[in-house]
């Protein structure tokens, strides 16, 4: 008889699980392209505009629409935790100090650039990306030597 009881407890335990694991679960997050606000970070470059689309730039993970209007560049760079790029729409050049290859990026492409990794961004086209990152968003700008530098530096036209 003590079966059919530890049974019974066992069933009941798993249900109350399902049901606090469904009760836990967020909503769904939709952001709709058409209506998304577009701002300019004065880190960034002038010529690109970011909408932040689910995340906190300073807590982190977070997604962001990025657009690039043709001839941007964010110069030389790094963030502190790993960044992942998806393009929607134009063609890009991603590029990594290291010994790899330019890129040219197109819609559909994607790319991981690993945490202190240097690279750089030229926007050959219109570009429309989504940018993902696994941690707060920072930018380290760097000369061509790897060194840091200042962002008015970087930044400098």
């Amino acid at each position: 008889m003590r079966t059919p009881i530890r049974l019974f407890l066992l069933a009941c335990l798993f249900t109350l699980s399902l049901a606090a694991s469904a009760q836990s679960t967020p909503p769904m997050n939709y952001a709709a392209a058409a209506t998304s606000k577009f701002i300019n970070l004065p880190v960034l470059p002038p010529c690109m505009t970011l909408s932040i689309q689910e995340g906190d730039p300073a807590k982190g993970p977070l997604v962001v629409l990025a657009k690039f209007k043709p001839g941007c560049i964010v110069p030389w760079h790094f963030h502190s935790f790993n960044e992942r790029l998806l393009i929607v729409s134009g063609t890009g050049k991603g590029e990594m100090k290291g010994g790899a290859k330019p890129l040219m990026l197109k819609p559909g492409d994607y790319i991981l650039l690993p945490g202190k990794g240097i690279h750089q961004f030229t926007a050959v086209t219109n570009v429309e990306l989504f940018l993902l990152s696994d941690g707060p968003f920072d930018i380290h700008y760097v000369d061509p030597a790897g060194a840091e530098i200042p962002m008015a530096k970087a930044l400098k036209p």
